[in-house]
């Protein structure tokens, strides 16, 4: 019998809809695989029991010719989602066992739809970091290796310097996905965190435009950058996650009211005479040979595949990580006033109100939380909010000029390189300098600053047999084009998965 987690999302709807096997064989094999692959640490919290009872009664639906668009399909969701009677901690120790009385609206629209829940992946604290190394849980191993290595679970102790990065924030999502522990994930994407780990692990992650997923009920970091998105295995399957999350949302302020397009439709549709942007912007002093080679190879697919590529001029990407590291912070600070240890979670003792706050705060926050709250009242502060948060708003308002400009001259979408380098080793980068970490994010930040869309795919290997991916960025809401596109590439660059070594 074929391994059913070996299935894209795609082909185990078709099995299911065929009666080839029932959902509660798909989610037992996917169990079996979580179990054998602890080592990676993707999963924070594993729900054996309702996962097999979600898909008993997906299962009794197919049978009835019932079942919703994602009936029966297991997925795992990051820990940032709060799941009704299920512990959500945004890995981080300020939230100890909080179990929330509600669902998330993305949540409770995939199990509107269907779909299973295996149990919540992990993610770097507050989705802060961009390797998936500061969540309270411990780190993320990203399942690809480097060619030669013979690191395995034996070694999973030891795992600074041997082990890779999956990326982050959403590294948990990313690294079970590669893995074939789920047959996709829920993610977060603030300045690159669905996309980043995705071309780390050679997945699909669509970050969708601002307003498209409601942000309801997901743990905010900052928010008039987060946006919920989907990490999957193909581009096909990113797709019917993205239909099943998206959608407008009453309870968000935020959420745009304009109709879900059926996003699978665009798949496989023709690219011709379509006008690709390529920025010289993004071609960096000292990027390696081989990311710009990807990037080449990426331009030559759509061009053979019909599309135009125009060389175009986005002047402003040179402030967009500055800019992004005062807005995220600033925002951060305020969304994480409310952990004071009165209402919900940790709470260590004091002398005083105060203290107890400072005290509470001090240690259940990580280090990388607790510079970018203090970096963010810093830049709110009264003497220096002119000087760095409003200009750094004014500069996000000209990155989002420099789009809108392209894309009126007829630009249907921009290719660009996903990350400056493949996955890095565990502890190897942010050590004594923070900015070495922030740096990755340098190709996926303007797209937040922007609210545009974005997706991240597979598109070849690096020297050491560790993969690459390529950038779409999109108009505002059209998330089809980038689908459309996304696969070109991806039938170009064919498909890889990490061989398995845990």
């Amino acid at each position: 019998m074929t391994d059913l987690t070996s299935l894209t999302l795609a082909e185990a709807r078709s099995g299911l809809a065929n009666k080839n096997f029932t959902s509660l064989e798909l989610t037992d094999a996917h169990l079996v695989a979580i179990e054998a692959a602890r080592a990676l640490n993707a999963f924070v919290l594993e729900t054996p029991d309702q996962a097999r009872a979600m898909a008993r009664a997906a299962d009794a639906k197919i049978l009835k010719a019932q079942g919703g668009p994602l009936a029966g399909i297991p997925l795992g969701i990051k820990d940032l989602f709060a799941t009704k009677d299920v512990r959500t901690t945004a890995c981080s120790k300020i939230l100890g066992n909080f179990v929330p009385t509600y669902e998330s609206t993305i949540t409770s629209q995939l199990w509107r739809d269907g779909a299973v829940l295996l149990g919540k992946l992990n993610n770097d604290e507050f989705a802060m970091g961009s390797s998936n190394e500061t969540s309270c849980f411990g780190p993320v191993v990203n399942p690809w290796r480097r060619k030669g290595s013979n690191v395995g679970a034996a070694a999973s102790g030891q795992i600074e310097g041997a082990h890779l990065v999956p990326g982050g924030s959403s590294g948990g999502s990313a690294s079970a996905v590669a893995a074939l522990l789920c047959m996709g994930a829920t993610a977060t994407d603030t300045g690159g965190s669905i996309r980043q780990p995705a071309a780390f692990t050679a997945t699909v992650g669509m970050k969708p435009t601002y307003g498209r997923c409601s942000r309801w009920g997901v743990v905010a970091f900052a928010s008039s950058l987060d946006q919920a998105g989907p990490i999957a295995r193909t581009v096909r399957d990113a797709a019917i996650l993205m239909r099943s999350m998206a959608g407008h949302d009453p309870k968000d302020t935020t959420s745009v009211d304009r109709p879900v397009p059926d996003y699978e439709a665009a798949i496989g549709k023709s690219v011709k005479a379509m006008k690709i942007g390529i920025p010289k912007e993004y071609r960096l002093d000292g990027m390696p040979d081989e990311i710009e080679k990807l990037w080449r190879d990426g331009a030559a697919w759509l061009k053979a595949a019909g599309a135009e590529l125009v060389e175009i001029s986005l002047p402003h990407t040179k402030y967009a990580l500055p800019a992004y590291y005062i807005v995220a912070p600033a925002e951060a600070s305020s969304n994480l006033a409310r952990y004071d240890s009165v209402r919900y979670g940790l709470r260590v003792p004091g002398r005083s109100i105060g203290e107890m706050y400072e005290h509470t705060r001090g240690e259940g926050f990580g280090a990388e939380v607790r510079r970018r709250v203090m970096i963010g009242t810093y830049v709110l502060s009264a003497g220096y909010y002119d000087a760095y948060y409003l200009r750094a708003q004014k500069v996000r308002t000209l990155i989002k000029r420099d789009f809108e400009e392209v894309f009126a001259r007829g630009v249907n979408a921009i290719l660009t390189p996903a990350t400056p380098s493949a996955a890095f080793g565990i502890g190897e980068k942010g050590g004594a300098d923070p900015i070495e970490m922030y740096l990755n994010d340098i190709f996926t930040v303007t797209v937040n600053m922007a609210g545009l869309p974005g997706i991240a795919v597979p598109a070849g290997k690096d020297a050491q047999g560790l993969p690459l991916g390529l950038q779409l960025i999109g108009r505002p809401f059209d998330e089809e084009t980038l689908f459309s596109l996304g696969e070109v590439i991806e039938q170009a660059a064919g498909r890889f998965t990490p061989p398995r070594w845990w």
